[in-house]
């Protein structure tokens, strides 16, 4: 959506004008006729109500909306986003191509956050729609922001930056897997960052197999798709220092392998890269505002398919790490990825720390539905740097415990330990799997989105589809730790 800038008051011209408004305080120069309709219409300028009218200005009629923010507090931000948003739904498909937003009142960071809140909410995947009918096509287009405060416009190109890596990750979520494999996941990273200054490569299965990646190939080795391991770098920040690293999981298909899913919703598990499109896009928005922090995506990329080649149940491959993982349940394949992604990105990079993001496992639904993602974590500072980003983003996370009680339960008779434990705790039984392939003294979390990557109906800044969840916290966690 293009957004244009002009510091003067004139909204002539203007088919639809927006106003965003404070709970309980309508603006003082609304007439009368306009005030009546608010309280009729019970509009109270709560976060994300609109209240829609028309005035005759000039011979024309003129559409005029009241976004509400809802009151100024602690939460303004994210109810100045409310507003945006609620002004994309509801005029996305109205036949209306542009917005004028009288700014009028509202300082640069509030303009950019409801402009934020707009891009996103405006975001929809329809590239694959060829019979959509004129009143569900998508006219809305434009935004020009009319009395734009000093710094609007320096402030929106930080978060246009962050938009722009929410929607490369939404799309790379939203493909369908015959679109999006791991070599091709691979080559659309390439031709989204050119330009960008973040150095883009990979390794193939002879690299990873000279390496002993043996877990992840092991998930791979069903498939006619080869496996990538996908590296994104971004050193924006002191020459020399320790980067952090965000590890991905990019299984890009997962039918269970010869532990077959139900027929019934597998055809969802196009998103079980959501954590690898999240550390993408991440990146994206990262290198496109010019981060200043050294900052380095590892994305693990396999599909995991039942042919007669496939990884059995029973079978015990040896990890990168030299660690023996009997694989009990083909379907537990995520953790087999991230596992040789982790130790290859620490032993290439000696990372300051890791945070892995992963749509890991289902009992992580089971426990927060789909409104956090859940937060494992072997150092406290780091969790609450985390959990801190979460909130301030949007992108919400819970942390769960790690004890070595857990960990007993992936022991396994002949190997290391098994790729899975008893039905209960089964989300902290996959993150102790994950920390047994932590290096000593390295700070580590591991983020299991499985709840929110993949939304079945709209929310406040997304339509339903993919969420485009982690870009977000990872953004935020750069900017208020590492920058």
């Amino acid at each position: 959506m293009k957004v244009s800038f002009n510091s003067a008051s004139d909204t002539s011209g203007a088919r639809l004008v927006a106003r965003i408004v404070e709970q309980d305080k309508l603006p003082a120069d609304l007439d009368r006729a306009n005030a009546e309709g608010t309280r009729a219409a019970r509009f109270t300028g709560k976060a994300g109500q609109v209240f829609e009218s028309f005035v005759e200005r000039g011979g024309e009629v003129v559409r005029v909306a009241l976004a509400g923010a809802g009151p100024n507090g602690d939460s303004r931000s994210a109810a100045l986003e409310r507003a945006g948003a609620a002004l994309a739904a509801k005029y996305l498909t109205s036949g209306e191509t542009s917005i004028a937003l009288d700014a009028a009142g509202l300082d640069a960071e509030s303009v950019a956050s409801v402009l934020l809140g707009l891009r996103l909410r405006a975001w929809r995947h329809d590239a694959y729609r060829t019979r959509l009918k004129d009143d569900q096509k998508r006219t809305l287009a434009k935004v020009d922001v009319i009395a734009a405060p000093d710094g609007a416009r320096a402030a929106w190109k930080t978060e246009q930056a962050l938009a722009e890596g929410v929607e490369f990750t939404r799309e790379l979520v939203a493909d369908p897997p015959n679109v999006i494999y791991p070599e091709s996941f691979v080559e659309r990273c390439i031709a989204r960052f050119e330009g960008t200054g973040a150095e883009v490569s990979f390794l193939g299965e002879k690299e990873m197999r000279k390496l002993g990646m043996g877990a992840l190939l092991g998930v791979s080795q069903g498939s006619d798709r080869a496996p990538r391991l996908l590296v994104i770098k971004w050193l924006g920040g002191r020459k020399g220092a320790a980067p952090t690293v965000f590890v991905g999981k990019g299984v890009t298909f997962d039918t269970g392998g010869i532990s077959i899913k139900p027929a019934a919703g597998m055809e969802d598990m196009k998103w079980d890269m959501g954590g690898a499109g999240a550390v993408a896009g991440a990146m994206l928005s990262l290198a496109l505002r010019k981060a200043g922090a050294n900052v380095i995506g590892v994305c693990g990329l396999v599909e995991n398919m039942p042919d007669g080649k496939a990884q059995r149940p029973g079978d015990v491959v040896t990890s990168m790490s030299g660690q023996t993982i009997e694989v009990i349940n083909t379907d537990a394949e995520g953790r087999l990825v991230l596992c040789d992604a982790i130790t290859w990105a620490q032993k290439e990079f000696r990372p300051a720390q890791v945070i892995d993001l992963a749509t890991l496992t289902g009992a992580m639904i089971i426990s927060l539905g789909h409104e956090h993602g859940g937060l494992f974590c072997n150092d406290d500072a780091l969790a609450d740097k985390l959990l801190r980003a979460g909130l301030a983003s949007g992108d919400k996370l819970w942390r769960f415990p790690l004890a070595p009680a857990y960990d007993k339960l992936i022991d396994s008779p002949i190997a290391d330990m098994k790729n899975v434990g008893p039905r209960w705790g089964g989300s902290i039984t996959a993150a102790q799997f994950i920390q047994r392939f932590v290096d000593d003294g390295t700070p580590w979390a591991h983020l299991d989105i499985a709840g929110m990557v993949w939304a079945d109906k709209p929310g406040a800044t997304w339509d339903k589809g993919a969420t485009g969840f982690g870009v977000r916290v990872i953004d935020r966690f750069v900017r208020d730790t590492l920058e």
